[in-house]
């Protein structure tokens, strides 16, 4: 889920599929077995399925948290066997510093898969750290209460709607309004000047369009096809914002089966790219839940970047059953950049480094729940979320 990042243990009630009974067994199934063929049903005829969870951890940028929410899936036509299930998690955590996260992450089919609706939406009232933009102040500046501490509060809503053309080709708009406000700034960010410049202009509407070729057999957990994207979207004083800059993402992916069904090797190669007057909190940023998994959040941010990063998924074997079991184990390498313009000569020794290691836990059938632990150049982060990385 972009984006809430704990450490801590997940407590889920989500059952394993089990087999019929042996029809000799005269003894009444059991409350688990009754439960267990319950979900099976609700699986095979596409009703709804819900899969609670509750976490507690700690984050550099949260403190301690604790988390609660639940993954819902359901398929919109359950007369269609070929129908995706329609997902999204939910999520609401409350740290020991008063931050207060709510996040959901939809990823729906509908009309047989000719309509994909897909949508962010986040809210945060933290207390954060405000590097300022650029690479020299990320890596210059240490983060303490007298240079990088303040108070920020923000939102985000972006439903896209893709429309499909012909096989795996779709065409779509990206809707996007976001708000960023700061506020009790440190004396280091308060004479920031793009804060100073854009803190009080908080509210920006972009419209857009995305092109995409995406042949993945299950979106939300890959194990074979490519994604290709491209999104253009243009924020301006017209949707009723505050600024008006241009932002265009390119976004490529594989996943190639290796071994059994569930060893999968999968790559991203990701740019962003900004132009005109971007808002600090509105610039490209690495250290996400979905790229440099391991470095802080918001600390590294310009008008551009770049990641790539390539991940290996292996879901243990059940040879008992010869099938993938619930549980298994990720391991990734990545590396990015961020720029204000490109200069090679520069940017080469600006690449961060990155690599790490996950548990996943399949909770529903193709959806995952990771923990992930990421390290990088003098930083480390878990992370708990919903959803491969990419």
């Amino acid at each position: 889920m972009r984006h809430l990042l704990v450490f801590g243990i997940c407590v889920m009630v989500s059952l394993p599929l089990t087999g019929q009974l042996d029809t000799l067994v005269r003894e009444p199934p059991s409350l688990f077995q009754r439960m267990a063929r319950k979900k099976e049903v609700k699986i095979r005829e596409g009703k709804l399925m819900v899969t609670p969870f509750l976490s507690p951890g700690y984050t550099p940028e949260l403190g301690m948290v604790f988390a609660g929410g639940a993954l819902f899936s359901f398929k919109t036509d359950k007369k269609d066997p070929l129908m995706k299930r329609t997902s999204f998690p939910v999520s609401f955590s409350y740290s020991s510093r008063g931050a207060i996260v709510f996040s959901t992450l939809l990823t729906s089919y509908w009309l047989h898969d000719r309509l994909r609706v897909n949508a962010d939406l986040w809210y945060k009232d933290m207390p954060d750290n405000y590097w300022g933009v650029g690479y020299e102040n990320a890596a210059g500046k240490e983060k303490s209460d007298s240079l990088t501490a303040y108070d920020r509060r923000w939102w985000w809503i972006n439903p896209r709607f893709l429309f499909q053309v012909f096989d795996n080709f779709f065409l779509g708009l990206n809707l996007d309004y976001n708000y960023t406000r700061g506020s009790h700034p440190s004396p280091g960010v308060a004479a920031d000047p793009y804060y100073q410049r854009y803190n009080d202009l908080p509210l920006n509407g972009g419209l857009g369009f995305i092109v995409r070729f995406d042949s993945r057999d299950v979106p939300v957990d890959a194990h074979e096809g490519w994604f290709l994207n491209f999104t253009a979207t243009f924020y301006s004083h017209f949707l009723g914002g505050d600024n008006d800059y241009q932002v265009y993402l390119v976004d490529y992916r594989q996943y190639v089966t290796v071994g059994h069904e569930a060893q999968v090797l999968a790559w991203q190669v990701k740019t962003r790219f900004g132009s005109g007057s971007i808002p600090y909190g509105e610039m490209a940023q690495l250290g996400t839940p979905f790229d440099l998994r391991g470095y802080l959040w918001g600390r590294y941010r310009d008008r551009n970047m770049a990641f790539v990063i390539a991940e290996y998924r292996h879901m243990f074997w059940r040879r008992t059953k010869q099938q993938p079991s619930k549980s298994g184990v990720a391991l990734w390498l990545a590396g990015g950049t961020i720029f204000h313009e490109w200069r090679r000569t520069t940017n080469v020794n600006r690449w961060l480094p990155n690599g790490g290691i996950g548990y996943r836990l399949e909770v529903q059938p193709r959806m995952m729940a990771r923990l992930d632990l990421g390290i990088g150049r003098n930083s480390t982060g878990f992370y708990f979320n919903f959803y491969q990385a990419f």
